[in-house]
């Protein structure tokens, strides 16, 4: 096996493996060599090569999120590691470990005018868990405790670090065998106070109208013995989103079809007396207008690491997952109380208007989605991308075999298909992803890699611009709207799955979509895309008009 000789690079190199950070996704550069040696020669690692920093972080982050533990990214020095900032920041807020290793010009060669150099301390400042600045000469043996600390918060606190190391030259020396012996320094844990659940629960048994909102959830995170007990207390509304990955038939998803045609004395029959949330952060605008302005009485959160004050009224956060806080809340006591009932009636008409008022509108984004999300196999992984694929995914019923994900931490279009790819490379389901034609092409980089497996299935819903701006109020008054906000154009996507391998095909009406769909999850020796073109005029009136018309 053969190494680099030097030895911070072998310490690091040693203690990524005793941490078990197993996934490695490098892209290439001479300052980075020594790592890239390392983890290449070392069987331990699975090693993927992805030139673009910005795709690889993004690729790096859907791996994490299927896996559930850290993944490394490692770059060269200068403006490298600043394309991975997007990632680094949706990471932050999402949740997401990652251990960023940035290769470094050492300390006298820093602003002195050297090539492909920039002050790289600092850089995620404001976006990372834990920031360690090696030393190219560890004379206070700092290097191990560093990187134990990083490695280490990226893994019990779920999120980004970022390990900077300063490299001198020679780069590509090697040596067949490690002569470091770092040691691995296990994380401390925290634990919970169960005591702090006590006051809540006697508020929560008094209560009459109590209303569960779950955001971004991991699959099949939550045990169904405690959401059979929240399903079946009648004084508990629970709203789900799709990123929520919950269901139960007294559930109540497609939160803004049940809320957005109500008037100010149905909101005040809604308003709750309790909110409890837990998950990630809120696709839904209005549920968030509406609890900002009907506040509740208490808002409590779960969540292991951050509490954000989304509705302006947080009262406790229970720092620990929802199967620990349930296990200590639940009892057999109920409240008796006709708020599920009531909103449960609400909710089976507005289901029906929905379904009348698809079978009658003209061929859509709305019918587009109303069809792609049905013909999605069962048990797939599907990724959505932001603006309109994730607000017309919120308002149809999800097969709940689905799994459900999106870049909502900082709701960006720029790395939503690299991050697809990046799960579809350790997934053991297949992966679909489904964009829009900005965040498609702004992505396009996310194929340039040899890691797409043959099952992955990409339904790219082409409006020919950003069609999100077009229901927005105001937008036929904005000057320069087309060039500025929506920005038209005319592409389409089959010469880059010519580049890329990608099987295309396309559509661009009801019954050409429903031929497409027939063929389109059948084997193939290479990943597919679907294209779906929509009347770019037609789809903000289709849209607009659906919420008068379910009322």
């Amino acid at each position: 096996m053969k190494l680099p000789k030097i030895p911070l690079a072998q310490t690091v190199i040693k203690l990524c493996e005793l941490k078990e950070v197993e996934h490695i996704v490098i892209s290439p550069g001479s300052r980075n060599a020594p790592l890239t040696i390392g983890f290449t020669n070392h069987p331990y690692f699975k090693c993927y090569s992805v030139v673009d920093e910005r795709c690889a972080a993004f690729f790096a982050l859907g791996m994490a999120q299927q896996l559930g533990k850290p993944v490394a990214l490692v770059c060269t020095s200068g403006s490298a590691l600043l394309n991975y900032y997007p990632a680094i920041a949706e990471a932050y807020y999402s949740n997401i470990p990652l251990v960023v290793l940035s290769a470094d010009r050492p300390a006298h060669l820093i602003g002195v005018g050297d090539g492909q150099t920039i002050n790289q301390k600092g850089v995620y400042s404001n976006h990372i868990l834990y920031e360690a600045n090696l030393d190219e000469v560890d004379s206070k043996n700092n290097n191990v405790a560093e990187i134990n600390t990083a490695i280490n918060l990226s893994l019990t606190q779920q999120g980004p670090v970022h390990i900077n190391i300063p490299f001198n030259e020679p780069l590509y020396d090697m040596v067949d065998a490690f002569s470091v012996t770092p040691k691995s320094i296990e994380a401390s844990t925290e634990v919970f106070d169960v005591a702090a659940i006590e006051t809540c629960k006697t508020i929560w048994e008094s209560s009459a109208k109590k209303m569960v909102l779950v955001g971004v959830n991991k699959p099949n995170s939550v045990e169904q013995k405690y959401l059979e007990a929240l399903a079946n207390d009648e004084s508990v509304l629970v709203f789900t989103e799709s990123t929520s990955n919950l269901h139960h038939d007294n559930f109540f998803p497609s939160i803004d079809k049940i809320i957005a045609p109500l008037n100010d004395q149905e909101f005040e029959a809604l308003q709750p007396e309790i909110l409890l949330t837990f998950g990630g952060l809120i696709v839904s605008k209005k549920i968030k207008a509406f609890l900002r302005k009907y506040q509740p009485k208490h808002h409590w959160h779960i969540d292991e690491n951050r509490a954000n004050d989304t509705f302006f009224c947080l009262e406790k956060h229970f720092k620990c997952t929802p199967n620990v806080f349930f296990e200590n809340f639940f009892s057999d006591q109920s409240s008796s109380s006709n708020y599920r009932f009531d909103w449960s009636k609400v909710k089976a008409y507005r289901t029906l208007k929905h379904n009348e008022y698809v079978a009658n509108i003209p061929y859509s984004d709305f019918t587009a989605f109303n069809d792609l999300l049905k013909s999605i196999p069962d048990n797939s992984i599907v990724h959505s991308s932001n603006s309109s694929a994730i607000r017309y995914i919120q308002l149809f019923d999800i097969n709940k075999t689905l799994k459900i994900y999106c870049n909502r931490g900082t709701s960006g279009i720029d790395g939503s298909s690299s991050t697809a790819v990046g799960a579809s490379a350790v997934s053991n389901n297949p992966v679909v992803l489904i964009t829009g034609d900005l965040s498609f092409f702004y992505d396009s980089n996310a194929f340039w890699n040899k890691y797409i497996p043959s099952s992955f299935r990409i339904i790219l819903v082409n409006n020919s611009g950003g069609g999100i701006f077009r229901i927005l109020p105001g937008h036929k008054n904005t000057q320069n709207f087309e060039d500025y906000f929506e920005t038209t154009h005319n592409l389409n996507a089959s010469h880059l799955c010519d580049m890329y391998n990608i099987k295309y095909c396309s559509a661009n009406s009801k019954e050409t979509l429903t031929n497409a769909l027939q063929s389109f999850y059948s084997n193939s020796n290479k990943p597919k895309l679907l294209e779906v073109f929509t009347p770019r005029t037609t789809n903000d009136d289709v849209l607009l008009s659906y919420f008068k018309g379910i009322k």
